[in-house]
């Protein structure tokens, strides 16, 4: 698709700003940089705006399909975007294409800015989902990634260009999606834990998720999500661990340019596939089934084998102290968790191994996934992986999503039943002083 739309032209008709919500208004021009535009703000902050999602744009000629279908307040900036274009159908374009805009700028298409309450009163009866791209794929606003600034006015030529080789763009989009189910597979575990009476704050807004323990050292429960989507919210994970007098981790990827000069800790692949390509390779690299293994669920109001889940689990991880009391407290109330499972493996009878599922958005979260030393090397860690995937086909998912510390076993059975690392992202330490 993008091969027919290289070398399109448009031009830029408003470059639209507002210190925080809708109307956008018009002005004579626009410094455009890594976050947007120059004077401009959003009041949700938490779910727009980023490097990704840095210019958002909205074609003029959806604009008028719009309006002719009795949604007459719709114009210009009024659905919140920061340049109105004639000439090329945006919301056409394939993410990755480009846009070279003026003598400098170019922008890179990063994906649909999904319609959001903000601009519901712009709608008639409020329905912003009339430029849902899902719903009418011609009439979305498009976000789009800086990838030279510059200033835009009114009048600006636009020319699409082809995909930069070896654009990221198209994984960032996949991102978008996996770190939301991710994310709220975490906030499900701190969640479990507040609620058994630890002492873990929690901070969830937006793309923003985030906690803090002083029970709890170590960075299972001093953590934060976000910095890939939204970086300008920096300062309150700093906070949430500083307020908590704890040392906290903050989650980016490994080549972000926010942390150049920065030493990381444990780089970590973000493992994805889609269900039936697990399941096809599966059937080669998994071989045949495992003698005697038998995998069964944890009910959620099963009390003993909740409390034989968590025992093997921080047997495996070779997991002790306060972090080992506080999985044996809060299991109970995590295995309850709305979309959460967990899995014990018997082998000949004998309880060795456990795993967990997260199902969300038609997307399957593999928890981590543990075997007892002594039975290692049988396969059954890929055992695990390929009852999961079968679950979640079952329950409706069509995508798996793992991550796996860097050239260690796990990253390397899963890569083996086709689920590959798309992404690397890394731990950046935040000291409470």
């Amino acid at each position: 698709m993008i091969d027919d739309a290289v070398g399109r032209t448009g031009r830029v008709v408003h470059v639209n700003v507002s210190p925080g919500g809708v109307p956008k208004l018009p002005v004579d021009e626009a410094r455009v940089g890594r976050l947007g535009l120059a004077g401009d703000a959003h009041n949700h902050d938490d779910g727009h705006g980023g490097p990704h999602r840095a210019v958002c744009l909205f074609a003029l000629e959806a604009i008028e399909r719009v309006r002719a279908d009795d949604h007459t307040s719709l114009g210009p900036g009024s659905a919140g975007e920061n340049l109105t274009t004639e000439g090329i159908e945006l919301a056409l374009l394939p993410v990755g294409a480009r846009l070279a805009i003026g003598d400098r700028v170019i922008l890179e298409i990063s994906g649909p800015a999904n319609p959001c309450d903000v601009i519901k009163g712009t709608f008639s009866g409020g329905k912003s989902g009339r430029i849902s791209i899902l719903l009418h794929p011609a009439d979305s606003r498009m976000y789009a990634r800086v990838l030279a600034d510059g200033v835009v006015r009114p009048g600006d030529a636009i020319r699409v260009l082809p995909a930069f080789p070896g654009s990221d763009a198209a994984v960032h989009h996949e991102l978008d999606r996996l770190d939301h189910v991710e994310r709220d597979a975490w906030l499900a575990m701190w969640r479990a834990a507040a609620e058994s009476g630890l002492d873990v704050r929690v901070l969830e807004k937006g793309d923003l998720a985030a906690a803090a323990s002083p029970d709890l050292s170590g960075s299972v429960f001093n953590r934060a999500f976000g910095m890939r989507q939204v970086p300008i919210h920096r300062p309150r994970m700093e906070a949430l661990f500083r307020d908590a007098g704890t040392i906290g981790w903050l989650v980016a990827g490994i080549d972000d340019p926010l942390f150049s000069g920065r030493e990381s800790e444990w780089p970590v692949g973000v493992h994805r596939a889609t269900v039936e390509d697990v399941l096809e390779r599966g059937r080669v690299a998994a071989a045949a089934p495992i003698e005697g293994l038998v995998i069964r669920r944890v009910g959620p109001d099963d009390a003993a084998d909740a409390a034989r889940w968590a025992d093997i689990f921080i047997t495996g991880f070779e997991i002790d102290g306060p972090l080992a009391d506080a999985w044996r407290r809060f299991n109970p109330n995590l295995v309850r968790a709305r979309g959460y499972q967990q899995f014990i493996a018997a082998l000949d009878g004998r309880d060795i191994a456990a795993s967990a599922l997260f199902n969300r958005r038609r997307v399957a979260w593999l928890g981590a996934g543990t075997v007892l030393p002594d039975a290692r090397g049988r396969g059954i860690q890929r055992a695990l992986i390929m009852d999961r995937v079968r679950r979640a086909q079952a329950a409706g998912s069509t995508r798996v999503l793992s991550t796996a510390e860097i050239d260690t076993i796990s990253a390397a059975n899963l890569e083996a039943l086709g689920i590959e690392r798309i992404w690397t992202r890394a731990h950046y330490r935040v000291e409470p002083a």
